[in-house]
């Protein structure tokens, strides 16, 4: 390996800390829809479309802090309906759908432990 041209080229998962797998991945799952991949002792993984989503207790154990400025951002066709169907499972919006640029459009929430989630994507039509 040439280590003067070496490049990082590929994220392959994210990993969050929260305080209780259990209630996490229950959010996840059935909340979100996400395909739950495997779980092991303190650790839950799910299908994030060419990522892997880690939910880790051990994390949230050695950080400071659970939540900071991370924002995991699912991308959607269809804002405004992504937004209802999530908000029909109870998920309750920090900020309503709306115009961030050009045709692309954001809506956001939290999970459980506090993690800044949204919905990206052309706004819809409900």
């Amino acid at each position: 390996m040439d280590d003067l041209n070496f490049k990082l080229t590929q994220i392959g998962v994210v990993m969050l800390g929260v305080e209780q797998l259990a209630r996490a991945v229950t959010f996840y799952r059935d909340k979100l829809g996400l395909t739950l991949k495997g779980q092991n002792e303190g650790f839950a993984f799910f299908d994030g479309g060419g990522v892997t989503l880690c939910l880790s207790e051990a994390l949230a154990r050695v950080s400071r802090g659970i939540s900071g400025a991370v924002e995991v951002v699912f991308s959607v066709d269809n804002v405004r309906g992504a937004h209802k169907a999530l908000a029909a499972r109870g998920i309750a919006f920090t900020h309503e759908p709306r115009n961030i640029t050009g045709p692309m459009w954001a809506a956001n929430f939290t999970d459980p432990d506090g993690h800044l989630l949204s919905v990206f994507g052309p706004e819809g039509n409900g």
